[in-house]
Order: structure tokens, then sequence, then C-alpha cells
């Protein structure tokens, strides 16, 4: 292939080997400057007048970049719509083949093999109401060929139809009408759901089993009762009016509970059919019932009347009455911030009423599901009250590839802030406000409009165009969008290894005027992004362009929870550490309330306990413990400061890792010494409530006696061979200060007394950042410590090559092998 190239000069040339200016190489300055100057040259040259083209009278003409722009579009088209032949306009149909059909000179057979549409089902809204039609074939004018012309995209197929209608006459429709109805009534992946209505009625066969024969005998001679349907078949009507008559394993499987009711209703439960199933569904839903109701009763935030001392409000009309019986109007305030917010998320459909919805009088919102909305109250640490939008999620049945999103993990996180400190390199966090609300809706879903959205719109139709809170795709709607930016628009890569970190390569310049490559590193955790770049303000600026900040950008002061201090190490070498200093004391204060609730406080410690002045004594095992098992509300007591004991572990309190990886083990059935053991994690947290993970680049240097205990001439290829670790696909060049990985690992082998199941602990270290945490109950029994450590081992190599592999794809060099520690 060869390229025609513009010089400097202005003169053209052609050559086979181009190599283009890259997004990439823009931002190296020097390449820039480059650049510029060459287009200042191109274009003095051509402002000369040996090079001017010129342009009749009369003529429009265009600036260089829109001709170019031009140019580039038209070229491209003739690329893509390049159709080889002899220049005959059958050739080219027939390469193009959008219309296939008439190539078959209206041989019906033919027609109806190649139309999908043959044979569906379409539903008309008529003034006498809803009437069904299926299509039937193609039509044809008088010399049988086919009338109308194909599309590809159906709602400009202007090809008719035949539709045999229910009461048996037929009408003739064009293909964009059909697809127009099908559509209407189709969800997000065009399938049509037919809703249960009512059980009307049953039928039976030969092949159904007699009462007399619906037992069987054990080998003990006991009865049990026979498991079938045959035999079986049931009448039942769907909500669009039709009827069937189904296999009752179909019903079954589809709305056992309806079934069931009908099943007594019917007087046929003793039937050797419904018999050893139907008691069982009816228990299942009783207990569901009354579990709901529990839920619904013990729901944190329906059961929460203050907060800070402020009364809550669970409602608009109870928020405005607060207002006016305080003489403020503070409720109203963020209820109209809120709204003013979500605003762009939802419009009213001004031709239906929401009865008229319901009733499938809106042909283009038949597909639509209606949900519930409601505002939920809160008072903030500053006494400030905040209200949101919430959509009712849970009534819909999205499917699960349009409701995944990921998030960075917390090892990338630690990662990016060890890095930094690595490289000398800037930090900068950013929130994105109403983040969801930049996103397209994926479902297709309406409500009725409630005091909240004005008293204008109360009452009206509103169907949700934007990614709401509360709704089950609007996380990864909002990721995609986001996602697409950060690449597209701002250059950045998906590292692959962890989703949310995005990299790009950039250029600065060192105190020597030497043009120094890196990588930027920009994390995503659904709104909160933190940047690690020489010049974080560009990328920042640019996301502030597109998307509302909530409060600007900056250095980072917490993070996902975590409280984010710049520290210096020994070496006076800027550095970060995270802190979980306030959400611990908020922990500890939460659980004193709780005791105080029930007139008990934190018990001090014994003197036995001050010999070991950790979470739990050594000598307590859980496994053990004979105490009552906990009622329903100190169980969920129970699971809730579990709950915050892990996300404060998340947070980097390693210190009571393993004792609440213990404790979590009895979550299903916790006994009252268990809650007591996990009140002294927390009485341990407020002795010691501030301790900070400090992410240093300092290297790793071990001491003599260390170092020279490693067997570096050791020669394992009889054992392994030729062993070469692979690198992953995709692995950028590696840029910056090369890490040292060391991992820790130990077992206690048979540490439950009862099951003789061991615990892993596992701690990764890159340079001297603790970055991989890992405490786990071990899956089998090991007769020795042999096995009990090796089984660490597996777990802890594993770790070990994907924290590698992740560093690879950061683009951070590794020095060496890592150094293991058992």
């Amino acid at each position: 292939m060869t390229y025609f190239i513009l010089t400097r000069s202005g003169k053209v040339i052609s050559t086979s080997s181009v190599q283009h200016v890259t997004q990439e190489d823009v931002r190296n300055d020097d390449t820039k400057a480059k650049v510029d100057r060459f287009n200042e040259e191109v274009r003095a040259k051509l402002n000369e007048e040996e090079h001017m083209i010129p342009v009749p009278d009369g003529e429009n003409t265009l600036d260089d970049t829109t001709q170019n722009l031009r140019l580039l579009a038209q070229l491209a088209d003739q690329d893509r719509n390049t159709v080889q032949g002899n220049g005959d306009s059958d050739e080219v149909r027939k390469s193009y083949a959008t219309n296939v059909e008439d190539a078959l000179k209206g041989n019906e057979d033919e027609f109806d093999q190649l139309d999908s549409l043959i044979g569906a089902t379409v539903q008309f809204d008529k003034p006498e109401g809803v009437a069904y039609g299926k299509v039937t074939k193609r039509a044809t004018d008088d010399k049988g060929a086919g009338i109308g012309t194909a599309n590809k995209n159906p709602l400009l197929d202007t090809r008719e139809f035949e539709i045999q209608m229910d009461d048996g006459t037929f009408e003739k429709y064009q293909a964009n009408v059909i697809a127009e109805n099908i559509y209407a009534q189709t969800d997000d992946e065009g399938r049509e759901t037919l809703l249960l209505e009512e059980i009307y009625g049953h039928r039976t066969d030969g092949n159904a089993i007699p009462i007399s024969r619906g037992y069987t005998l054990n080998r003990n001679g006991e009865q049990r009762k026979k498991v079938t349907t045959a035999g079986w078949h049931i009448k039942v009507r769907w909500t669009d009016g039709s009827t069937d008559e189904l296999p009752l394993s179909v019903v079954k499987e589809s709305n056992p509970i309806e079934l069931a009711e009908y099943a007594v209703v019917a007087g046929v439960t003793e039937e050797p059919a419904f018999a050893w199933w139907v008691p069982h569904v009816l228990r299942t839903r009783n207990r569901i019932i009354k579990k709901a109701h529990v839920i619904k009763k013990a729901a944190k935030y329906w059961r929460t009347k203050n907060k800070f001392g402020i009364e809550l409000p669970h409602s608009v009309e109870e928020a405005l009455a607060l207002d006016k019986k305080n003489g403020n109007t503070f409720w109203r305030d963020a209820l109209k911030k809120e709204m003013g917010n979500v605003r762009i998320a939802f419009h009213p459909e001004e031709r239906y009423s929401a009865e008229d919805v319901r009733k499938r009088k809106a042909k283009h919102l038949i597909a639509f599901t209606e949900i519930k909305c409601h505002v939920v109250f809160d008072v903030k640490m500053d006494f400030t009250r905040k209200a949101r939008f919430v959509a009712g999620g849970h009534l819909t049945d999205a499917p699960a590839c349009m409701t995944y999103s990921s998030v960075v993990s917390r090892d990338s996180v630690r990662l990016a802030f060890m890095i930094a400190a690595l490289n000398g390199l800037e930090v900068s966090a950013t929130d994105v406000g109403n983040a969801y609300l930049n996103a397209e809706c994926r479902e297709k879903v309406w409500f009725q409009a409630g005091l909240e959205c004005g008293e204008e719109d109360e009452g009206k139709v509103m169907i949700i165009t934007r990614a709401l809170y509360g709704l089950k795709s609007s996380g990864a709607a909002w990721r995609a969008m986001f996602s697409d930016f950060i690449i597209n628009q701002l250059g950045f890569s998906s590292t692959i290894v962890d989703q949310d970190v995005y990299r790009r390569k950039s250029f600065y310049k060192d105190e020597n005027g030497v043009t120094v490559p890196y990588y930027e590193l920009l994390l995503v955790y659904v709104d909160d992004v933190l940047l690690v770049s020489k010049s974080p303000n560009d990328v920042m600026d640019k996301i502030g362009k597109t998307f509302r900040l909530k409060e600007g950008y900056g250095k980072p002061t917490t993070y996902l929870g975590a409280e984010v201090f710049q520290h210096r190490d020994t070496n006076n070498r800027p550095s970060w550490a995270l802190g979980s200093g306030k959400y611990v004391k908020n922990v500890v204060t939460q659980v004193k309330a709780m005791l105080n609730e029930d007139g008990e406080s934190l018990k001090p410690y014994t003197k036995k306990e001050r010999s070991h002045l950790g979470p739990i004594h050594p000598d307590y095992h859980p496994e053990l413990e004979s105490s009552d098992l906990l009622g329903d509300d100190l169980h969920s007591r129970y699971q809730q400061i579990i709950g915050m004991l892990r996300w404060a572990v998340e947070l980097g309190r390693i210190d009571i890792q393993v004792d609440v990886a213990i404790m979590s083990q009895y979550l299903a059935a916790p006994r009252i010494g268990h809650l007591e053991a996990v009140y002294g994690i927390v009485r341990y947290l407020d002795q010691y409530p501030d301790r900070r993970l400090v992410m240093s680049a300092i290297p790793i240097q071990y001491p003599d006696d260390v170092e020279n205990g490693f067997n570096h001439n050791a020669d394992w290829k009889d054992f392994y061979g030729e062993m070469v670790e692979e690198d992953p696909a995709g692995m950028p060049v590696p840029l910056g200060e090369a890490v040292k990985i060391r991992t820790y690992l130990d077992a206690d082998h048979a540490g439950n007394v009862v099951t003789r199941r061991s615990h892993t602990g596992i701690l990764i270290f890159v340079n001297n950042s603790l970055i991989v945490q890992y405490s786990k109950k071990q899956n089998t029994v090991e007769s020795a410590t042999f096995g009990a450590e090796m089984v660490a081992m597996r777990v802890a190599r594993d770790l070990t090559v994907a924290l590698r592999i992740k560093l690879k794809m950061f683009g951070v060099p590794i020095d060496g092998p890592a150094d293991f520690f058992c």
C-alpha cells in the first residue's frame, strides 16, 4: 500500500512506510511542538499564490478544516459503499441484497419462507377494543409481485401482509405498522409476556392417577405420596383476555401459589397430582407473607424517628408538616433541590391518564412497567437536611446483563497511592454529582407523579428516560456511559485486570529538562474518581466540563470511607496513609447506643483479659460456645455489628481481621457468648481507635541474616524444567521505578477444635506497602501442620501471581521474584 504525504515544503511525495502521530505522541510536549511547527509551515506554504486554487465568482468556499472533514467523510462513504459489479443496476442491487424477495418474481411459497413476520401474532387497539390477528402471508398485486419494498429497518419496511383477525376476517397492513405494534407489546429483549389473570377450571384425561393408587410403599412398608402431575390440564385466562389449557406441570412451575390456592377452592388437594406438593407450597407462602411483614416492620429507615436529635419524615406530606410545625423550610428546600436535579430523568405523558395506561389504552406504553417512587429523607453530619428521590426498582425484572456493574478493588486503590509515592506523582479526587442521571434508562418504566413532582404534575404519568436511583439497571448504565467517556474522550484504556482502573501514557520533564514517559492511572468507584498523574488538573477539567462535580476536585481527604493523609516516611519522602479513625469511632458510638437502649454498656477488661489486650483472648473458642441462641432482635444486631467490623477491616484495620473472620462464621445462628465476643472486638477498637496504613514506597531491605537465608543459587530445573513467567496479553511497556513483592503466610493447624479445620492468614507487601490481606477458614481438614501450611502456600501463590499480573497491566516494573516468608 502506498501513502501520499504532504511535506513541510508543500510538496506531495509517495511512500509505503508511514507512522502516524497518535494521541499519546501529542501528550509529549516535544512531539506536540514539532506537529505545531509543521502545521504552521504547511499553512504558510499553502497561503502562497502558487498554491492558491482560483475559485469562480459566486461559489462558496470552505475553510481547511471543514473541507478536510467533508473530504474524509466522502472517502469513508465511498469505501463503505463500494460494490463490485459491471455497472449494471441489477448487479448493484444483487450486491446490496436489500430486496431479495423481488428476485423471486412473486412466488408465494418463497415469499412466506423469507418473511420473518409470517406467523407473528399482533395486537391492535381499535375503537371497539383490543383485537388480535395472525400474519398469514405476503400481499401481492395483480401480477403476483410483492407489494412494497423491504428495508433492514422494520419501521421503514413498506411491504404489505395479510392478517387473519380473531373474528375470521382478513385485513392488510404494512410491515412497519405490524412491527410498531409488535415492539409496543414486547420488553427490552423482544419477549411478549403473558400474565396470569385467573385459573378458571381443569380437566383430566385417562392418564390421571386415582386417589386409590396415589401412594407407594418404601422398604419399611411406609406409605409415600406419589410424585406425579400426569393426566391433569389447567384452564387459565391471561391478562390480554385470551385463554389456554396447559399441562399441570407447566402451571405449577410458573404459578405454584395460584395453582395451590385454586386446588383448595376446587377441592382437589387430595388428588395425587396435588397432594404431594400443595401443602408445602401453602406453608411456604405463609412463611413468605409472615417474613415480609417482619421485614417491613423491622426496616431500619421506617423505624428511625430521629437522627442527631432531628425528627425524620417518612413522606413528602410529613416533611412539609414538620416544616410548618418547626417554622422553617429546611425539608422543603432539600426536596426542591433534589427534584430540581432529578427532573431531567422523566417527562410527563400528557395524552393518557394513569388509569388509561393501566387499562392498556396507551399503545406505545403497553410494554412499560409501572413502578412506585418515593422520597427518602436524611440528616447529614452537619445537620443539613437531605432528600433523595428513589425509584422502586424491585418491581421490575431486569436481566442480569443489564444490571451488573463493577467497581474498583481495594487492592487497586492501595496500589495507586503507592505508585504515586513511588514515582512522585500527584493524586486528585472528585465526586460526580447525580451521576446516574447522566446515563439513559435501560428499562421501560413509568410512575404516577406524587406531590414531590409539583402540584401541576401530581397524578400524571411520568415516563422515566434517565438512569434514576433505585432502578436495577442504573448502576450498569452509568458505568458503561462513564467508561465510554474515559476511553473515547479522555484517551485512557482499561487495564483489563481491574476494569475500573484506566491507564494512559503521558510525559513530563524532569529537573534536567529530559522528557520522561510514565502512566497516568484513573480509578472509578461508581461516582468517586481518583486520578494519579503529574498534571491531574487537565484531566479533571475535562471531566468537569462534561459532568457536574459536587465540590470540584483536589487532593483527597477521604476515599470510600477511609481518611486519606499525606505522610512523610523515614527518608522524608512524601507518601500517603489511609486511616479509619472516624469510621471506627462512629462504630463504637453506635454499638454503645445499642447497649444503652438495653440498659447496658461495654464491659471493662477483666484481670485475665488485661494480660492480652487483643480483640479476643486467644484461649476463647467460639465453636465450643454453649450459651443460648440469640433472639431475632439480637441476631439482627450481631449481623449488623459484624458488617460494620468487616468494613473497618476493608479500611485497613488488619489487627482485627482474623477475629472478625472467625466470628463471621456464626452469622446464621449466633449465641449469646458470640455476641459478647463481638462486643469485645468493639471494646478493643474503643481502646485503640486510630490506626493508619501507610502506602510507603521505600524499597525493601532485608537484614544480612534474612538475605543470606535465601538460596539464590538453587537450581529447580530438575523439578520444574525451563519455566518462564507468562506475561498477560496486552501488557504495556513497564515505566517508572521498579517494585519488590514479599508475601507472609501462616496457618493455625486444627484451630477449630470441633471440625479440626485450619485458618489461613496472608499479607502481601509491595515495597513497604500492605496491598493484599487475606484471612479465611480452610476448606479441607489437614492431618499435619505441613498440610495446613501447604494449603496456605497455594492460596498465597495464587494471590501473588494475580498481584504480579495486576502490576504488569498497570505498567509497573517488578524487581525479580516475590519473596515468601512462612
